[in-house]
């Protein structure tokens, strides 16, 4: 991975039934056009290995530091998306990832 990344990345279900990704105690570099993916795979720590797994964009980063919710579409399956990156599109490089833990 290109940049440093601390924090937790943890998945909940609200009473509604909605499911939430939540950053906690999250700190990244700031970097032009940086997104937020889930992939389909159990590993992600390198460039190859995003760019050609399945992805899940849940959109851009809402900031390089600090707690932070993504909503997750009801229909994702997270068998399959098993791991959250921190992605920039314009260099195509993976800042973070991290497994999933669904609470």
């Amino acid at each position: 991975m290109a940049h440093d990344a601390t924090g937790t990345a943890t998945v909940y279900e609200l009473p509604t039934g909605k499911r939430i990704l939540r950053f906690s105690d999250f700190k990244v570099s700031n970097g032009p056009d940086v997104h937020v993916y889930l992939v389909a795979v159990d590993d992600a720590k390198d460039n190859k290995t995003v760019k050609d797994a399945e992805i899940l964009t849940l959109g851009p980063i809402k900031g390089n530091i600090g707690d932070q919710n993504y909503v997750l579409p009801s229909d994702v399956d997270l068998k399959k998306f098993r791991t959250v990156v921190i992605w920039c599109k314009r260099f195509g490089v993976n800042f973070a990832s991290a497994a999933l833990d669904e609470n």
